[in-house]
């Protein structure tokens, strides 16, 4: 049998690995159009930006180690430039010398990865704008650094790359400032729990600036001079499947470009797979068709591939989003769908806002995490999660991913038994806190409200709004309308409330809050609990 894999790093090398593991007689060729056959794409901002000091510690596999080791004929520099599906071969053109060749195979994989959007930026010169896909796009921004010395650089996209490499930009010393077209950075989150990496990127001094662009059409946008006069521009605006030949030989694509695949990794030729970056996906959640670059899914679908050819039965399941960045010393993590997938999908959904510590609150730099977790209403199951904080938020978010690959539910989080001592945790570890939230939601122990409804909610006495915080919390800033009566001396206040008027309950987080909406209820009131507190509300909108 002779395999042809086109293209390296994640799923093409992976694909080539277990295909050698499986079949010691394969024949496996590696085209690879780029230097490098395997590199640590997710280390390349860290790279920029000094944490990784040496350029091997990029390369994770080399030709040689890859071919002594697993056999494969890995060819640098070969770019597949044509498919002829009837009579099964791959025309290749060399570089630099751009000689052109044909080559057969039984089976192929297609692993081409995506690419980068290269938006036009007028007034600003082309050798001062790099994007950051692959080692050669290090190098160059890495030498441009050394050698030009900039001082003040525009990342275009506040995505994952974009915010990982203004930190790394920041860390050398540079002005950094950071354009988003949308409402918010990273796209996976929902506005209302990005807002607390908004205010931490602010907190840097790093300039933020939401709902713009960088075409000429919004050159009066206030950032506008900062982009003509900065001496590097970042463009992270996003990928494209990379699916080009695939569409010249005519293999199914869907409406995003993607190559069209079934749960085997299958293409619509019984002889192609495709896998990675390029490669149409399943949303586990909801079930509808995606394109979810990430490098966790590619190494999987690499395997899944090779199995296939090597008649294994293997299938992938779909792709959960599951993702996590550090925001200079914050940590943002988020998997499966988020608020805005759930209303566009149609789900019947719920959703809790909690802040909890990384670790026990007793022992020292105990630091808050701020949780957002999306549930099926009725059922509690839970359908995604997105967590902003420090110590502790990936496995609080690996947990959380866990559960919803296996369709746990909220009361399954209550029984969750997690490693508990103090430098790690809680007794009541945060995972166990949300599904403890969640449950009292769906048995009606508490009612909730949320920050967008407070604009809304009447103001002029025909409601009861309560901050049940500390005096002090309250003087240093509340929700315009909110009346003072701290939790500890509710009971002996009661009598100041009229049971005919609904309550309107807010405290820091929303745990103060809960303890009097109980407090309330079971005294006859009608009570409403605001999810996350004054903490998420301030987060949004600033203070009171």
């Amino acid at each position: 049998m002779k395999v042809i894999i086109i293209g390296g790093v994640a799923g093409g090398a992976t694909a080539a690995a277990r295909l050698r593991r499986l079949n010691e007689q394969a024949k496996i060729i590696l085209l690879e159009k780029g230097e490098f056959i395997s590199f640590a794409n997710c280390g390349l901002p860290y790279y920029i930006g000094g944490e990784i000091t040496e350029k091997s510690k990029l390369i994770l596999q080399s030709p040689k180690s890859f071919r002594n080791r697993f056999n494969v004929d890995v060819r640098l520099q070969h770019e597949a430039i044509g498919i002829d599906r009837s009579a099964k071969t791959v025309t290749i053109k060399t570089y630099p010398a751009g000689e052109t060749y044909s080559e057969s195979y039984d089976k192929l994989i297609l692993s081409p990865g995506a690419v980068p959007i290269l938006p036009e930026i007028d007034g600003i010169a082309a050798e001062r704008i790099f994007t950051l896909r692959t080692i050669r796009d290090t190098y160059k921004i890495k030498e441009f650094i050394d050698s030009k010395k900039p001082k003040k650089a525009v990342i275009a996209g506040g995505g994952y790359i974009g915010l990982e490499t203004a930190e790394n930009l920041y860390r050398l010393g540079m002005d950094v400032t950071i354009i988003q077209r949308s409402n918010q950075v990273l796209a996976p989150f929902d506005y209302d729990a990005a807002c607390d990496v908004h205010r931490h990127i602010e907190s840097k001094g790093v300039h933020l600036y939401l709902n713009s662009d960088i075409t000429e059409k919004t050159r009066q946008q206030p950032y506008a001079g900062s982009l003509r006069n900065a001496d590097l521009v970042i463009a992270a605006i996003g990928v494209v499947p990379d699916s080009g030949l695939a569409r010249s030989a005519g293999l199914a694509l869907n409406e995003n470009g993607c190559i069209v695949v079934n749960s085997r990794m299958l293409t619509s030729d019984e002889n192609i797979y495709a896998v990675g970056d390029a490669a149409e996906v399943t949303d586990f959640v909801t079930g509808q068709k995606a394109f979810i670059p990430l490098a966790g899914p590619a190494n999987k679908q690499g395997r899944i591939a090779a199995d296939n050819i090597c008649s294994i039965a293997s299938k992938y399941c779909g792709t959960q989003g599951s993702s996590i960045l550090r925001v200079f010393d914050m940590t943002a993590a988020a998997t499966g769908i988020n608020e805005k997938t759930a209303a566009k999908m149609g789900f019947r959904y719920d959703k809790c806002f909690l802040c909890q510590p990384g670790h026990a609150g007793y022992y020292p730099d105990a630091a808050l995490m701020a949780m957002k977790v999306i549930f099926e209403s009725g059922s509690g199951r839970i359908l995604g999660a997105q967590i902003t904080g420090y110590d502790g938020v990936d496995k609080r978010c690996d947990v959380l991913a866990t559960a919803i690959r296996a369709g746990m539910t909220a009361y399954d989080l209550t029984k969750l038994e997690l490693c508990y001592a103090p430098p790690y945790s809680s007794a009541k570890d945060p995972v166990n806190m949300a599904g403890f939230a969640i449950e009292n939601i769906l048995t009606g122990k508490v009612k909730q409200f949320h920050w967008h409804n407070v604009a809304t909610l009447p103001r002029g006495g025909s409601i009861i709004l309560l901050d049940t915080r500390t005096e002090k919390e309250y003087a240093n800033g509340h929700i315009g309308g909110f009346i003072n009566i701290p939790l500890d001396s509710l009971r002996s206040r009661l009598d100041e409330l009229d049971k005919n008027k609904t309550v309107y309950v807010t405290c820091q987080v929303g745990q103060r809050g809960y303890s009097a909406s109980r407090i309330l209820s079971q005294n006859g009131f009608d009570v409403y609990n605001l999810s996350g507190g004054y903490r998420l509300y301030h987060s949004i909108f600033g203070a009171g």
